[in-house]
């Protein structure tokens, strides 16, 4: 009962990590005007992320603009949209495949060890989705980011700091992580996959033996 308690935390768990995924894409505060320094303009603010970037001005007023074209794109967003697409998308398979695998539902119920080994897979899944994909396009942008904010080259009004995106994205990955590990933590004993034939009735009787 413990291990199923435990797959259902994982996979709550993974869920909010495809939610933050999916969040973390579509927003616009990938990274955020810096008002680090001197001469720098308060009365707007500007964002940008991987589909547009938004002017907010003192008064409220918020303008966007769609990117036009992809090839005009950084490679930073590029890479960025793809591996973001990518996590999501192997974060939902993986909540196909967990939810196959997990102890409370009936599917392959006739086949434990097989269950077992979807439900292993389904964590699988979430840990490749976060390490491979979520992680490196956070981790990426950010760090471009970080390198341009400190480049002596970069004009003052050029400078950008981290949007709340990339913090959800790094909070989301880190649930996928861990809803991941859950779901992969399920080994039961050999023992208990094996089954003994009875024992001969005629052996447990006294007074059976012929000479």
């Amino acid at each position: 009962m413990a291990n199923a308690g435990l797959q259902l935390l994982g996979y709550v768990l993974a869920f909010l990590a495809l939610l933050g995924l999916i969040a973390s894409t579509a927003m616009v505060e990938w990274k955020m005007s810096s008002y680090a320094g001197d001469n720098i303009i308060t009365s707007q603010a500007m964002y940008e992320g991987l589909w547009q970037s938004c002017v907010s001005q003192s008064t409220g007023q918020l303008q966007c603009k769609v990117f036009d074209s992809l090839l005009q794109l950084t490679g930073e967003v590029q890479g960025a949209r793809a591996l973001m697409i990518i996590g999501a998308f192997l974060c939902f398979l993986g909540l196909l495949v967990g939810t196959v695998g997990m102890k409370c539902t009936t599917c392959l119920s006739d086949n434990k060890e097989l269950k077992n080994k979807v439900a292993v897979a389904g964590g699988v899944l979430f840990i490749i989705a976060d390490m491979v994909s979520a992680l490196i396009a956070t981790s990426w942008y950010g760090e471009n980011i970080r390198r341009k904010f400190f480049d002596p080259f970069t004009p003052t009004n050029s400078r950008y700091e981290f949007g709340k995106a990339l913090y959800v994205g790094w909070g989301a990955s880190a649930l996928a992580v861990i809803g991941g590990s859950m779901l992969c933590c399920n080994c039961p004993s050999k023992a208990a996959g094996k089954s003994y034939p009875p024992p001969s009735r005629a052996a447990g009787r006294p007074g059976t033996d012929h000479v």
